[in-house]
């Protein structure tokens, strides 16, 4: 635990026990003021913005580089250390039953609002027009995944092999084996649990250094964003994006705010407990850059290391709320733009198809749009061929996709972690303050 404090207090900008830094040493305020900084660039110098774009492909990859680490870590010094590892098999079989019924209730709310909201009225596209070799690509990613083709990509091919992919959901099963393994061995099994625990200090150390390149990298990315898609590319598809991010927004507050005031504390405290790591995932469009931070303020909030380690990892493959959102509305979208009428039955094979669909892509880049070609492609009816509408704005569409998924993991984890008593009420909500 002193190792996430460490690292916490090193993101924050300051040491523990430290007076105050100026606001402009603060990590959120640096991020902040480099996204505004960001798009201005790329408003003003859209072809100097492009240029940008490694800074923010350098920071993603440095930070996901040790994600699988920092996971491997967590899990296994918190299950070898656990007395009761039946609550292991219990916290993992709640998470899955909250994972699919919250999914599944974005997956419906995201049909409700593309049937009321007709993003995709008006365009009356003609598909020979389209260009299909945009989507080609994603198109041959796109196959049908049976439950077994899911349940088998979850077993690696070597124990190294999800090291190298950086396949999270593989690394979390070695994790859970490896740590079960340790406590079944016990006492003799000591020097390797303090080994591990030692490794745990060190990634953290290095997420605190990493975590200082957050405003550049969030000042690339942004930048690259603004200046290769425009705000002008923003007009023609501005209610589909417009209906997105305000759907996105309604689910955080309403749905997710009341799963957090039944388990007893504030959505918005919550948010902005997070903020730095709401800032990243916008700035990047990636919820992976907020891993590490976001695992290590749970912890500071009082979740347990091995809850944490099994909810968030996990949560990222079978709790993507704003992937789902995503699926159904971009679906109707098409549907609605090349005049394709779905019937309910159709709508509801959509929904049933996406429900692992939005699971099966998960660690592939592109997920989203590969998962959604995939489930179109259940529809005959639908011209797959109409994602060439989507797929320029895809970008600031994944923006809010991927920071509903993040904040609900995080509220997933908080949840679980009062289920489990491991937190009380008026302690989460002091530590929110």
């Amino acid at each position: 635990m002193a190792a996430i404090q460490e690292a916490q207090a090193g993101q924050a900008g300051t040491q523990p026990g430290s007076p105050e830094l100026p606001f402009y040493r603060v990590l959120w305020v640096q991020v902040l003021l480099a996204i505004v900084a960001a798009v201005a660039l790329g408003y003003l110098r859209p072809e100097r913005a492009v240029a940008m774009k490694p800074l923010g492909d350098a920071f993603v990859r440095l930070v996901t580089m040790i994600i699988t680490l920092i996971i491997f870590c967590t899990v296994v010094t918190g299950i070898a250390g656990m007395e009761n590892l039946k609550k292991v098999g219990r916290v993992g079989g709640m998470a899955l039953l909250y994972f699919e019924v919250v999914s599944t209730l974005a997956l419906l709310i995201g049909l409700l609002v593309g049937n009321l909201v007709h993003p995709g009225s008006g365009f009356n596209v003609n598909v020979a027009t389209l260009d299909v070799k945009s989507v080609a690509d994603y198109a041959g990613q796109a196959r049908a995944q049976t439950v077994t083709d899911f349940l088998m990509h979850i077993i690696p091919t070597t124990v190294f092999d999800p090291f190298t992919k950086g396949d999270i959901l593989q690394v979390v099963l070695i994790a859970i084996l490896f740590g079960f393994a340790l406590a079944t061995v016990g006492p003799r099994s000591k020097l390797l649990v303090d080994l591990v625990d030692a490794l745990t200090h060190a990634v953290f150390g290095v997420v605190n250094i990493l975590m200082k390149f957050a405003p550049i990298g969030a000042f690339g990315a942004m930048a690259y964003t603004v200046g290769k898609f425009g705000l002008a590319s923003l007009g023609p598809l501005a209610r589909l994006i417009g209906a997105f991010w305000l759907t996105s927004v309604l689910f955080i507050v309403v749905v997710l705010g009341a799963i957090a005031w039944a388990a007893g504390f504030s959505i918005f405290r919550f948010l902005f407990h997070i903020g730095e790591e709401i800032l990243l995932v916008l700035a990047t469009s990636s919820s992976e850059t907020a891993i590490p931070t976001l695992m290590s303020k749970l912890e500071r909030l009082g979740c347990s290391k091995s809850l944490v380690g099994l909810v968030i990892p996990t949560g990222y493959t079978f709790n993507t709320d704003g992937t789902s959102l995503y699926m159904t509305m971009a679906a109707l979208f098409v549907a609605q733009a090349t005049n394709t009428h779905l019937t309910l039955t159709q709508q509801l094979t959509i929904l049933a198809v996406a429900v692992l669909t939005s699971k099966g892509a998960s660690g592939v880049q592109g997920a989203s749009f590969i998962a959604l070609v995939a489930t179109l492609s259940v529809i005959p009816s639908i011209p797959v061929a109409g994602m060439a509408l989507i797929l320029g704005i895809d970008r600031f569409l994944s923006m809010f996709r991927a920071l509903v998924n993040m904040i609900g993991n995080g509220v997933a984890t908080l949840v679980l972690a009062r289920w489990e008593r491991e937190l009380e009420r008026q302690t989460l909500r002091q530590n929110l303050i």
